[in-house]
């Protein structure tokens, strides 16, 4: 196997967060990141996620020690909800340095690029990326990071980095599967 760091990379820790608790935690245990859902276009639903205030709690708490939050906003959504609350939703965190949306949906990455061009969109798992041509078009529409299937074996993730260097690549070591191609 020739998949090997270089002196520009370095691995992330990022875990889930199903409460403000389990985010302070994480975090404190040296997480360079947590994602987690709030209130509305979460897959976890029932996994537990944080209100708009915990939201914002955890944002400030994250930053004031160098870390980072990313929103996941994985749910496939109703034309309502993206013509009345998808936009406000993200607002106050977005102004409160939000740093990435874990997103799914094509539309819907669309519609938060258009809206806030300077965040970073995180490709979903669920977007079930298994090699180099799909991730190039989403990296072309604006993604700065895949979250690759967890079908792709090591070689085939070095293979996607190789091809894409530029491209953040995100990959599952320990989980459940979600409710995709994986599923």
């Amino acid at each position: 196997m020739d998949f090997e760091f270089n002196n520009r990379s370095r691995a992330e820790v990022l875990a889930p967060a199903g409460s403000i608790e389990i985010a302070k935690a994480v975090i404190n245990a040296g997480a360079d990141a947590v994602y987690l859902g709030g209130d509305m276009f979460g897959a976890r639903a029932y996994a537990g996620n944080l209100n708009n205030e915990e939201m914002l709690e955890i944002l400030e708490y994250a930053h004031k020690f160098g870390r980072k939050v990313y929103l996941t906003v994985n749910t496939l959504l109703k034309q309502n909800e993206i013509d009345n609350n998808l936009i406000n939703f993200l607002i106050p965190f977005y102004e409160n340095g939000l740093d990435a949306v874990i997103v799914q949906d094509l539309g819907v990455f669309n519609l938060i690029h258009e809206n806030f061009p300077d965040l970073d969109i995180h490709a979903s798992t669920q977007m079930t990326q298994t090699g180099p041509k799909g991730s190039k078009i989403l990296r072309e529409l604006g993604a700065t990071r895949v979250v690759t299937s967890r079908e792709m074996s090591l070689s085939e993730i070095s293979e996607l980095h190789k091809e894409l260097p530029d491209l953040e690549i995100e990959s599952f070591v320990h989980g459940a599967l979600c409710y995709s191609y994986s599923g």
